[in-house]
């Protein structure tokens, strides 16, 4: 067996290549290796890739993964050679009063993986990280598997978004965002109950995805054009929920603006340049909460996996151009360029 693999690398901005790397191994009792059968391209991947955030040029690239478990350290004891598993784009150590909480995403003694883009991927303490899947891949056919790797992380921070908003049987949500986040968070939201759900979105390929999902309008608008827009809708009262699945600034003021008085906002956006007016929402009541998904959590303590499983929800569809890891530029490119939503790359 070559003690060589396939790796995605970033080269620099708006270059990816596949190098050749020294094959992941154990490095901790309780480590495993996998072997990856599917991984992505992920909205955040491309800050670096437009060079609007560092990345060391030649390093691994990529935080969502599905694989078959390859080795397993002497300490692991959840999953064996042969168990096919989610990897969540945190690790997390599963024993602390962080993990305990289900914050696994924030584990003091994890961390977040950046080299799934590759054919084979070590996971540290794997007994707090994985979730284990019944069966093995080839037991499901390509759309679960697509469903199964958003588990990863889209469909879990989609629905970290809209737990985060506290949404709640009856109420009206917003979900900010027409990517893979923004549109698992209509799936979330109607989930979770929410009678009214008002996708974001201008590009009426997403839009009809998020319809398709459980979205009951749409909203083109940007800005305080928006804002006027949903408070119409809304009876000038505004939002119940707010899902903030992008991260811009833009994005963040335009939620401010239209979440109703008492209201949540479930931020799942990576921020950038957002501030948040403590004095704003102080005198408003607003709720603002969320950040990284505590996917191990969300996948078994909450029924991801198993609504996934049972057909319930069909996230995988966010995955609208499917290419190999040779063609990880290509990947990337059209991301880059929205001529996909997300970009799968099988193995």
């Amino acid at each position: 067996m070559s003690d060589m693999m396939k790796a995605a690398v970033f080269v620099k901005p708006g270059e990816m290549a596949v190098k050749e790397m020294p094959k992941a191994r154990l490095e901790a009792d309780g480590d495993i290796v996998i072997r990856v059968v599917r991984t992505c391209v992920c909205g955040s991947d491309l800050w670096f890739f437009r060079g609007l955030s560092s990345q060391e040029p030649g390093g691994q690239t990529g935080h969502e993964s599905i694989g078959v478990v390859e080795e397993a350290g002497p300490e692991v004891t959840s999953v064996k050679p042969g168990d096919f598993v989610v990897v969540p784009f945190p690790y997390s150590c599963g024993r602390c009063p962080v993990c305990k909480a289900g914050f696994e995403s924030v584990c003091p003694h994890g961390g977040y993986f950046s080299a799934c883009q590759a054919e084979y991927l070590r996971v540290p303490e794997a007994d707090g990280t994985v979730v284990k899947v019944p069966g093995s891949p080839e037991d499901y056919d390509d759309a679960t598997l697509a469903s199964l790797l958003t588990i990863s992380d889209v469909m879990s921070t989609g629905y970290h978004a809209a737990v985060s908003a506290e949404v709640k049987p009856g109420d009206t949500a917003v979900v900010m965002g027409d990517g893979a986040v923004g549109l698992c968070g209509v799936i979330a939201a109607k989930m979770r109950g929410a009678t009214r759900i008002i996708a974001m979105s201008r590009h009426e390929d997403r839009a009809a995805l998020a319809r398709e999902f459980g979205a009951t309008d749409i909203v083109p608008e940007r800005g305080q054009a928006a804002i006027d827009k949903v408070l119409e809708m809304t009876g000038g009262y505004g939002a119940d929920a707010v899902l903030e699945c992008v991260g811009s600034k833009q994005s963040f003021d335009t939620a401010i603006g239209l979440i109703r008085r008492g209201g949540v906002i479930g931020r799942v956006g990576l921020p950038h340049d957002v501030e948040v007016s403590a004095e704003g929402t102080f005198y408003a009541n607003v709720g603002i909460k969320g950040g990284p998904a505590p996917v191990r959590h969300y996948g078994l303590d909450d029924g991801l996996l198993d609504a996934v499983l049972k057909g319930e929800i069909n996230p995988g569809r966010v995955f609208t151009g499917e290419y190999d890891l040779d063609h990880i530029q290509d990947a990337y490119e059209a991301m880059d360029r929205r001529k996909v939503i997300k970009a799968l790359i099988r193995f």
